[in-house]
């Protein structure tokens, strides 16, 4: 198959399993990767615009990638059939964008520095967006016995984000996840505005 014609959802997956094959075939390159693609904090000297984009491509391992890409894959698919391929590119992009920005501006505000890497903030976009549009869809999850609504499912993680944003003190860019949300809200609301989706019931 033609790569122009895939969706972008797989192209998007197949860019990331790309990176993470060429980071680990050929480990000589990941100081080049930490400090060109991986995303820096403002007040760094590496920090260097276009990481805001590249960093959505770099992860830190195997799980990172996989559970990143199949939220992806899960959600992104009917998202891009809602948006239309060039508008879901753009959403994604802006929400990793967003994502990067609100967190290293938390890292600035409390002086905790630190690299940030994966698509968990474009996935977290992708996520606030198919709660929204799709509100009332039934989610069938693995470790809940119940059908959940995706409205609740989505609310139900920007809770426990935020909370662990506060309190929690592991590597996990929680305020990226937030970011990721957030940025999500504003567009969605800014098309909608303009007619250029709609909400289902």
């Amino acid at each position: 198959m033609n790569f122009q014609f895939r969706s972008v959802v797989s192209n998007l997956i197949m860019l990331n399993i790309v990176v993470y094959v060429f980071m680990t075939l050929l480990p000589q390159f990941l100081p080049f990767v930490d400090k060109y693609l991986a995303l820096y904090p403002f007040e760094h000297q590496d920090f260097r615009v276009w990481q805001l984009v590249t960093y959505m491509f770099v992860h830190a391992g195997f799980a990172h990638l996989f559970f990143n890409m199949f939220a992806l894959w899960m959600f992104g698919r009917q998202l891009e059939y809602d948006l239309g391929p060039k508008r879901f590119l753009l959403y994604y992009l802006i929400t990793g964008v967003g994502a990067g920005v609100l967190n290293l501006a938390v890292m600035s505000l409390t002086g905790d520095y630190g690299l940030t890497v994966g698509a968990s903030g474009a996935v977290y976009g992708i996520l606030l967006a198919f709660g929204m549009i799709h509100p009332n869809v039934p989610l069938y999850l693995f470790f809940i016995p119940v059908p959940i609504k995706a409205k609740w499912f989505v609310i139900g993680y920007g809770v426990i984000e935020l909370v662990s944003g506060v309190t929690a003190v592991d590597n996990i860019a929680h305020f990226a996840h937030l970011g990721g949300m957030l940025f999500g809200i504003l567009l969605l609301l800014y098309w909608k505005k303009r007619r250029k989706i709609t909400f289902y019931r």
